[in-house]
């Protein structure tokens, strides 16, 4: 059974680990990679990731990507939504700090914080707003 608006919105708020997909070019499937991600009803999507990667690179030229969340219990759910970026923004460092206290014990947030500075290179904010949206509940499996 498709969810409501209001259903799909609030299982995409919750901190799941999202598959984000974006085209890889005519030759090629989808790139599809595992990502953290923020969302609050009714707004927009957004994703870290480095700057000089190929997901970035590959979301620049797409203009557009896909993430899809999934759950197994207690029913088994997900929520895809595609669209296109509205802007890029360079990490700040309060970015990468609600990101990891979103996924993260807050005891796990400075350290990881401090990791993310020491060795992933700079960060881009990528935001997306929500444009197609599929969901689903399957029941219990």
């Amino acid at each position: 059974m498709a969810l409501s608006v209001s259903e799909r919105e609030a299982f995409l708020a919750e901190p799941h680990v999202a598959a984000l997909s974006v085209s890889a070019g005519t030759d090629r499937g989808p790139l599809t990679v595992p990502i953290w991600y923020q969302y609050t009803p009714g707004g927009e999507v957004w994703v870290l990731t480095s700057a000089d990667s190929r997901k970035a690179r590959l979301i620049h030229e797409a203009g557009r990507f896909t993430l899809m969340v999934e759950r197994l219990e207690p029913s088994v759910r997900y929520v895809s939504v595609e669209g296109p970026v509205t802007r890029t923004l360079p990490d700040t460092g309060e970015q990468m700090r609600e990101m990891a206290a979103r996924y993260l014990p807050a005891e796990k947030v400075g350290p990881y914080v401090e990791f993310a500075d020491a060795q992933l290179g700079e960060q881009l904010a990528i935001v997306m707003r929500p444009q197609r949206w599929l969901s689903a509940d399957l029941g219990a499996m």
